[in-house]
């Protein structure tokens, strides 16, 4: 049978023989799973998180008493009535006259209710100049934005008429609707763009229609599955809109990643002479199982947010999860059916430019896949590892240092988009004449009665406490619900947009004024809310789940590269890298985003702060993906130590040998990632420069010059595995190249076999 037929084990080599010998079954198969996922994902219907359920803390609790109430908060809007001359003043005859018409105009919508004038709320500003009409749309705050356009229509003609004052919206239904416009398309352009990009890299790197189609449609169709798979568990565990744009973005990354390791190494085979089902189970024995350890390594990684306690992160978690076992069963099963179908017609479609026949044939004839640029680049760093691990790790800790000084908050508005929106300098006009009035903290009280006489002195008694205590200069409006029992205590905090100042304000509301007032009427309930209650809540929660998963997820990952490699040095090694590689990342996001160092290269000027979820959801997304290479590269140097090479000499095959098809992955993650730095929001933006800037430190500096260099200073301590770790399961290579194409076991130069 082709070159040799050897009885081959492991999980990898037995589905890819599989399902070359049965191969319409195995693509029948998938197309089943796909079909039935989708369906059976769209007639479940997604359960996505509700708000009550988003975080822990105070803000849980509050939201989860509103939704026991069974009320639906209104989206609250603002009408700024502002002077633009400093001699005008809310007093004056033309400025009341504004105040009415905004009134008028609101109400005539018949979108809106409960409009209070600024001088029956007292909501003027202390210089005179500025006042506040306030109102609720009507309907359910999700779909406010849908609503609010007449609303906006109507405040324009009121500013039409009065040009000698500033009048503008804002409030949550009116940011709903920009937003919407502004990036909901963008967003979806990027998700889109991401497929033809991935598509193009990979015309490139195999010249070749057939050859380049195949990794992307696996890679949607593990996707699509995916998708019908989160309708189905959302009823057990709730989704998300963004759970849905991370699978999104990792499935196409490892979905690709995956298909071209395996589509690689089965070219190479066939270009070093081999049959096409010969070269099929090499690729099955040695790619196919580096995918399943690295596959099982990155679910393992995007399990760990599982143990945040956070419910917008175990859903991202559980769909990342997901789409990689897709993916990777995908790869190693429907791929190899694919192949055996098409033969040597991988190849159709060629790019005669990017193909060029003649001397490319005759070097691939030679079995020469060695990269130019790589080979030149390890002769210098085996020549001379330890200054190469010296020069290559201090430049890493260099780049990491910035990260000891990471400040996370969620973004404010300003921060988020920077002034490209109108909506946003009115945010600060509004935070300039009213600080906090635009993010009041709230305050959700729940009594045995409401209107008890002690309630009612306890309320009054918080109100007038919580601007003596210098927690808020006023107003604070108390609305009650008389029927459930419940009083909304609105409390604009001083410090405005300002979430360090703001948070000393919120501390001493929970901490000094609350138990002073309504912690003393027995049995009642007063969480505190708000926006900036929920970054406090947030971050508490975060810093919680900081050890217990970096914990799971270094050990677990350990564990694994231990048994895979049985090699306690590589499974150090790899952990001690992939840090580095994480460590990395966070300096430069820090560098850029918050020390504002070449921030006008990405658009992040003045953001000066780090999104919160983002350095937790870094490190589990980077350190799985970082696995990919890793386990590539070192099952490749452990397959060229197995078929009897020295150690250096397996390290510069290893290393070259993969260098294209690393590169070629890394280029299409980084170009993914890059199109989500270019997004207007700097929380997507952060997110796409720090997996961007990781995945191209991780493909060149730790892959390239510090692993190699590694490697080489330890020799065969590589390879070192204690007496006391030989019961550990054995789970590593089940053959070598040359075993599953049918020579005989290895054997080093004296003619014993080599033992790794």
């Amino acid at each position: 049978m082709g070159n040799g037929d050897t009885r081959v084990r492991g999980l990898a080599a037995r589905a890819g023989g599989w399902s070359a010998r049965h191969r319409w079954a195995a693509v029948g198969i998938w197309v089943l799973f796909v079909v039935l996922a989708m369906g059976l994902g769209s007639a479940a219907g997604r359960v996505d998180v509700k708000e009550s359920d988003q975080l822990k803390g105070e803000t849980h609790t509050a939201a989860k008493i509103i939704e026991d109430a069974g009320i639906d908060e209104p989206a609250s809007e603002t009408v700024l009535i502002q002077a633009k001359d400093a001699g005008g003043k809310a007093t004056d005859a033309d400025f009341r006259a504004a105040v009415a018409a905004v009134m008028k105009a609101v109400e005539g919508t018949g979108e809106v209710t409960d409009v209070t004038s600024p001088y029956d709320t007292k909501t003027i500003s202390k210089d005179g100049r500025s006042a506040l009409v306030q109102f609720d749309m009507r309907g359910e705050a999700d779909t406010a934005g849908d609503q609010v356009e007449p609303v906006l229509k109507a405040v324009e003609g009121v500013q039409k008429e009065h040009g000698s004052l500033r009048i503008e919206e804002i409030g949550g239904a009116s940011m709903q609707k920009t937003f919407s416009d502004a990036f909901g398309d963008d967003f979806e352009k990027a998700e889109l763009s991401a497929v033809p990009v991935a598509l193009g890299i990979l015309l490139i790197a195999f010249g070749a229609l057939v050859a380049a189609l195949l990794p992307v449609l696996l890679a949607v169709s593990a996707i699509m599955a995916t998708m019908g798979l989160m309708g189905i568990v959302s009823h057990v565990m709730p989704m998300s809109d963004t759970a849905n744009s991370v699978m999104l973005l990792v499935g196409l990354a490892v979905g690709v990643d995956y298909c071209l390791f395996y589509l690689r190494r089965e070219r190479e085979e066939r270009q070093a002479g081999r049959d096409s089902q010969t070269a099929l189970r090499i690729a099955a024995a040695t790619s196919g199982r580096a995918i399943i350890v690295s596959g099982v390594t990155v679910c393992v990684a995007m399990a760990g947010m599982l143990f945040t306690g956070l419910a917008e992160f175990e859903a991202m978690g559980l769909a990342s999860l997901m789409v990689v076992a897709v993916a990777m069963v995908g790869s190693v099963t429907v791929l190899p059916a694919l192949l055996s179908l098409l033969g040597e017609r991988v190849e159709k479609g060629k790019i005669p430019w990017l193909h060029p026949e003649s001397r490319l044939r005759r070097k691939r004839a030679a079995g020469n896949r060695e990269s130019r640029f790589w080979t030149a680049v390890l002769k210098g760093v085996l020549a001379k590892p330890l200054v190469y691990v010296v020069v290559a790790a201090g430049a890493l800790l260099a780049i990491a240092a910035p990260a000891l000084g990471m400040k996370t908050q969620n973004l404010t508005l300003d921060q988020e988009f920077g002034d490209s929106l109108p909506i946003v300098q009115t945010y600060n006009r509004v935070n300039a004449s009213f600080p906090g009035g635009s993010e009041p903290a709230e305050v959700v009280v729940r009594a045995a009665d409401i209107n008890a006489p002690e309630v009612t002195a306890a309320l009054a008694d918080f109100k007038a406490r919580a601007i003596s205590s210098g927690a808020s200069r006023g107003p604070v409006e108390i609305k009650l619900h008389d029927a459930q029992n419940l009083a909304f205590v609105y409390v604009p905090l001083v410090g405005g947009s300002d979430f360090d100042k703001a948070g000393q304000s919120l501390d001493t509301l929970r901490d000094e004024v609350r138990p002073a007032t309504l912690g003393k009427v027995e049995g009642l309930q007063a969480p505190i809310t708000g926006q900036v209650a929920g970054s406090k809540d947030f971050n508490d929660q975060l810093t919680g789940a900081v050890v217990p998963v970096f914990a799971f997820v270094v050990i677990f990952a350990f564990v694994l590269m231990l048994l895979s490699f049985r090699s306690l040095t590589v499974a150090i090694t790899s952990i001690v890298l992939n840090l580095l590689s994480v460590g990395a990342a966070y300096g430069i996001l820090v560098a850029v985003f918050q020390h504002g160092w070449g921030a006008s290269l990405v658009g992040a000027e003045g953001v000066g702060a780090i999104i919160t979820w983002l350095p937790l959801f870094l490190f589990v997304i980077l350190f799985g993906l970082s696995m990919d290479y890793h386990v590539f590269v070192v099952s490749r140097i452990r397959e060229a130590r197995l078929r009897g090479r020295t150690t250096r000499d397996a390290i510069q095959h290893g290393v070259v040998t993969t260098a294209g098809v690393v590169t070629s992955a890394a280029v299409i993650m980084v170009a993914v990632f890059a199109i989500f730095g270019t997004l207007s929001m700097q929380s997507m933006k952060q997110m796409g420069v720090g997996l961007a800037a990781a995945v191209l430190i991780d493909a060149t500096i730790i892959r390239g010059v510090l692993l190699p260099a590694v490697m080489a200073l330890l020799g065969e301590r590589n390879w070192y595995l204690p007496k006391w770790l030989n019961r550990l399961p054995d789970l590593t290579h089940d053959e070598s190249a040359d075993a599953v194409a049918g020579p005989t076991a290895a054997r080093d130069d004296e003619g014993e076999r080599v033992r790794v």
